[in-house]
């Protein structure tokens, strides 16, 4: 398996801090910018990016996502195009960890071993795929694991103990804890809820949890990195990108920052 996204988590958990992890949809507003906001990310501070490969019908998206994948759609960007600009990401960010974020048709319509092996040679550390359950993922799963890419899972609130075990079937680089049952970016769980939910998770692997759905502001961030870690923040940078399309480079990367700042607060101040 790449290392990348597991010596990410590392690094964040030496400097006593959750790691940041960012998402915005690849093509928005156009393929020729994602690169440029990509840049932003990393330079305001996040340690692992997801890159979301467009789809027509997001089922697990909010509003501002599903917005975005229509844009970079009616911007023709393709899958090709996504893994151009994972592969130009790579070469200008060599340690810094990508992850593709999707549907699996786009992933499986040309064939598994094909998204697979064009993803390896990308440089892609890992895939989460929203829509293909554990118990039924016998083709995409193994062939990403084949090609040394991570396959990361999704744990929700209704992941009993029971089901856990099935969802980390085959799982790696870590586990992404999805804080509400619904839609990305209309709502946040209550802390509490987070706190005991990444405490039963922590028990049943040795996964790094990342916690996201609803993160949208510095102070949220620095609750969440408190207890997990990783957090994970979405539908507040794909609103960044909306607002000011292909200026959105400045702006992200100053939201980044603050997000960054804050989480690295957040455990000093327990310790304090």
């Amino acid at each position: 398996m790449s290392d990348r996204i597991t010596n990410a988590f590392a690094a964040a958990r030496a400097e006593g801090r959750a790691a940041l992890v960012t998402f915005v949809t690849g093509g928005d507003p156009t393929a020729a910018d994602t690169g440029t906001i990509l840049d932003a990310l990393v330079e305001g501070g996040a340690d692992l990016i997801e890159l979301g490969m467009p789809f027509t019908d997001p089922m697990a998206d909010g509003p501002a996502i599903q917005r975005a994948n229509l844009r970079s759609l009616a911007a023709g960007t393709r899958t090709v195009d996504i893994l151009e600009i994972a592969r130009a990401f790579r070469e200008r960010h060599p340690q810094v960890p990508l992850v593709l974020m999707g549907y699996a048709n786009p992933m499986v319509r040309r064939g598994a071993d094909w998204f697979a092996a064009a993803a390896r040679d990308a440089g892609v550390d890992g895939v989460i795929c929203v829509d293909i359950p554990s118990e039924e993922d016998d083709v995409l799963g193994p062939t990403l694991r084949a090609e040394g890419i991570h396959l990361i899972r999704l744990a929700t609130p209704t992941t009993d103990t029971a089901r856990l075990s099935a969802v980390l079937e085959g799982a790696s680089g870590f586990l992404y804890y999805v804080s509400v049952a619904g839609i990305t970016g209309l709502q946040q769980a209550a802390q509490a809820s987070i706190d005991e939910a990444v405490a039963r998770l922590k028990a049943g692997t040795d996964l790094p949890v990342a916690v996201g759905f609803g993160v949208r502001t510095p102070e949220q961030a620095a609750a969440i990195g408190r207890v997990a870690d990783g957090v994970v923040v979405g539908s507040a940078i794909v609103d960044i990108v909306a607002a000011h399309g292909a200026d959105a480079a400045a702006p992200v990367r100053t939201y980044i920052a603050s997000l960054a700042a804050a989480i690295a607060a957040a455990r000093q101040e327990i310790a304090a």
